[in-house]
């Protein structure tokens, strides 16, 4: 199977990977590839890292206990994701040195050396403590991210790179970690090590990626050293040099960009646990890039020494503009896209959440033997966590600025149908009345009859969910 490996720069391209993987989770095709992320960023006790890489491990947890041949139904969780790591994370090596200026060991320079250096690097730079990331300065993380490639992780993926695989990067332009690591990146990639036996498939890799523009600010903290003025600054300067050295030398296949002119102030944190951002509608939208990228013909993306031989540059854009928006919001495609696979999967989880506990007596479920599954690590430890990661990424998107809410998920048994905001359901009229869950029932019995019985409990389980949920959503709303 080919492999489309996604590197996540800083906390906004872990962000981006979580809701990627929150989409494949809803059954979306990614055109049949292994994914396989790499997390890059510096401080090892960020909030948003952290808070990915359980998402990403309860996701294997559950796809390995599944099975997708061509007599299996459910789509949910079907795209594999592998690691080149236990945690998913590019290791740097030597950044818990107090300041950047013992990383760079300026203390052993001569005077000539330390006075170039005086003129490239502020003082506040040389004392920055690099532990919880670069703080908003590129300068500083283009010197440390450049020895990734001489990492074992970097090596790794190197190593197991195929020539039918593909390579994705999602970096933020406005603050350090992603601005500086994005171009770097790229250069180590199509610049691999001659020694290496796959150096040429990187050299001609298809490399697509996204760069995320100004789409939140952080709240003013004199104390802190990031300032959300600057932003704008930073991102021209950034562009100006992509314009020269990413686009200017067609390195990379397929660039994406993403912003937005309507923004939330965050608590203004410095990085490590606290530093966990709501989720947001745009690191969505990168992470469609991403299937998007996934999706396109290999002729679209051919590449001759290192030098794409047609680039393409894309924009995100929505249907009518909104504060607050709802699938209709969106685009045809997207709303395509988007619609059946997030309405089904919220209709599972819906239902696992307020319902599963008081039908252990139904026949279906019975014959599944829910009892038994709802105290097995399957469903206690990963999908019953995996799912409250889920709402919690649909909560935080309905509540933030720009904000993304086309699900009412505070339903019951009266209103369970009304849940695709902007979408009148097709209610029958025994369904008023608070028989919404009986009707949900009614189909479980029906599809449980269809149901091949020689899978795993869990695979009997995930299949009669998908199948049941598949049957709602088109006879309610037609997707």
């Amino acid at each position: 199977m080919a492999k489309l490996y996604v590197f996540g720069i800083g906390g906004t391209g872990s962000r981006v990977i979580k809701s990627l993987a929150m989409l494949l989770a809803s059954g979306i095709d990614i055109n049949k590839y292994e994914v396989v992320p790499i997390i890059i960023d510096p401080d090892e006790a960020n909030g948003d890292v952290t808070r990915t890489i359980d998402i990403l491990k309860n996701y294997q947890q559950i796809h390995g206990k599944l099975s997708f041949t061509n007599a299996d139904q459910n789509q949910f969780f079907k795209t594999k994701i592998s690691n080149v790591n236990q945690n998913f994370r590019l290791v740097l090596n030597d950044i818990k040195k107090d300041r950047f200026k013992d990383y760079i060991q300026y203390s052993g320079l001569d005077e000539n050396n330390k006075a170039l250096i005086n003129l490239l690097f502020s003082e506040d730079n040389l004392n920055a403590n690099m532990e919880v990331g670069f703080k908003g300065n590129p300068n500083i993380g283009s010197v440390v991210l450049n020895q990734f490639k001489q990492s074992e992780d970097f090596k790794n993926f190197a190593s197991t790179f195929s020539q039918e695989d593909r390579i994705f990067i999602v970096s933020s332009i406005f603050g350090g970690t992603g601005a500086a690591g994005f171009p770097l990146l790229v250069k180590n990639i199509r610049n691999a090590d001659h020694n290496l036996p796959t150096w040429k498939y990187l050299q001609d890799a298809p490399i697509g990626a996204v760069t995320m523009l100004p789409y939140f600010g952080v709240a003013p903290d004199d104390e802190s050293k990031i300032d959300k003025s600057t932003f704008i600054s930073k991102t021209k300067a950034a562009l100006s040099y992509y314009e020269k050295n990413i686009s200017g030398n067609n390195s990379v296949n397929a660039l994406y960009y993403l912003g937005d002119d309507i923004t939330k102030d965050y608590p203004n944190v410095e990085g490590a646990a606290n530093q966990k951002n709501d989720a947001h509608f745009l690191e969505m939208a990168a992470a469609l890039s991403i299937i998007d990228f996934a999706k396109k013909d290999a002729t679209e993306l051919v590449t001759t020494d290192g030098t794409a031989e047609n680039p393409i540059y894309q924009e995100f854009g929505i249907k009518s503009d909104s504060t607050s928006l709802i699938f209709e919001n969106l685009g045809d495609s997207t709303q395509l896209q988007l619609k059946k696979p997030l309405t089904q999967y919220t209709k599972f989880l819906l239902y696992l959440r307020d319902k599963i506990s008081e039908s252990t007596d139904q026949n279906w479920a019975k014959n599944v033997n829910i009892s038994t599954l709802l105290t097995q690590p399957f469903y206690s430890n990963y999908l019953k966590k995996f799912n409250q990661n889920y709402l919690e990424w649909l909560n935080e998107m309905a509540h933030n600025q720009r904000s993304f809410s086309p699900l009412n998920l505070n339903v019951n048994d009266t209103n369970l149908f009304e849940m695709v905001k902007g979408v009148i359901p097709h209610i029958d009229w025994i369904e008023f009345g608070g028989k919404n869950y009986g009707r949900y029932d009614f189909l479980l019995s029906k599809h449980d009859k269809k149901i091949i019985k020689t899978g795993s409990q869990e695979q009997q389980f995930m299949d009669l969910f998908y199948n049941t949920t598949e049957s709602l959503v088109k006879e309610k709303y037609k997707f």
